[in-house]
């Protein structure tokens, strides 16, 4: 008897030692923050606190955004990379930072490839080449054929240097032979209001900075960067109808810092499989020009894996570079 009752008093203790660890492998048991290197109002920090809203009610914890901006995205990508392994930060980026800086800039501060575990992409967006209302052209010939009469008096804003706005206008100047001057803006939002306000004659926009502009009348598309058509805009003709060939599909994602444990990248990928199946998520990425897309670990590390010599190729073409 004194045996039985010995073993269980050690049983109750082990247990008693072994529930308080139980309770730190739960994952998350505390906030996780979402690193987003672009500034508010923009496409990526749109889409991000669509899915840190699903996650914080999926896991009973906050998934919080925060922007963490400069050098078209490095600052906040570089941030992230040195950031503990834990998942406890992570990075939700556009393929911009990722995949298309490596090529634009002499020094990022992280390798794209070494210094993150991708844990799965989250949407594609809609992006536009809009214009006041009043500018003279109506779609992107018209705007190709103006450019060529007035070589470098045209202005388009982006959302700052390095930027996939900023890239796509000088792939379209590339492409088309004209020459538009580049007018940075600090985030897509500020770049937005000064196109509105006559400030800039016209800009490349995510469809989530823009759509209420374009809705409201205060913004004409003159073209979708897009490779199709967008649902939200069935009757904007795309670039490429125009400039043969021309046309990208951003898309944005999640990663966590180099050597966080398989089971967290696992179970992360999970919980935003789970959020992008919701209805509710999916209609509000659609309100704003965007599309859920997910993938597993392995089919993002492939993406990316593609997209960087792709991109490398664009960027060489387009002769964009950046100090």
């Amino acid at each position: 008897m004194f045996t039985q009752r010995r073993t269980l008093l050690a049983l109750g203790l082990s247990l008693a030692v072994a529930a308080p660890a139980l309770a730190q492998d739960r994952f998350p048991s505390k906030p996780v923050t979402l690193i987003v290197p672009q500034a508010a109002g923009g496409a990526n920090d749109t889409i991000a606190r669509v899915i840190a809203q699903r996650l914080s009610e999926q896991t009973g914890q906050s998934f919080v955004v925060e922007n963490r901006t400069g050098a078209g995205g490095n600052v906040g990508t570089a941030a992230a990379a040195r950031t503990r392994p834990d998942g406890y930060t992570l990075l939700l980026t556009a393929d911009s930072a990722m995949v298309i800086n490596p090529a634009l800039y002499k020094s990022t501060g992280f390798d794209p490839v070494k210094d993150f575990e991708p844990v799965g992409s989250v949407a594609t967006a809609g992006y536009v080449l809009v214009a006041h209302p009043s500018f003279p052209a109506r779609n992107t010939a018209e705007l190709v054929a103006l450019a060529k009469q007035q070589p470098g008096k045209i202005n388009i804003g982006s959302a700052g240097n390095g930027t996939l706005n900023h890239l796509i206008g000088e792939m379209l100047g590339k492409a088309t032979g004209i020459d538009l001057t580049h007018v940075p803006y600090k985030g897509a939002a500020a770049a937005a209001t000064d196109l509105v306000a006559g400030q800039v004659q016209v800009s490349v926009q995510s469809l989530p900075s823009s759509i209420a502009f374009i809705r409201s009348g205060r913004m004409k598309v003159l073209g979708v960067v897009n490779p199709v058509r967008l649902p939200a805009l069935p009757d904007a003709p795309t670039i490429g109808e125009t400039v043969r060939g021309f046309g990208a599909t951003p898309w944005y994602g999640v990663f966590a810092p180099a050597g966080t444990p398989r089971a967290i990248i696992t179970q992360l990928n999970a919980e935003i499989a789970k959020a992008l199946d919701s209805r509710e998520v999916q209609e509000r990425l659609a309100g704003v020009g965007c599309e859920a897309f997910k993938s597993t670990p392995e089919q993002f590390a492939q993406l990316v894996r593609d997209d960087l010599p792709r991109w490398a190729r664009i960027v060489k073409d387009s002769g964009a570079t950046i100090d």
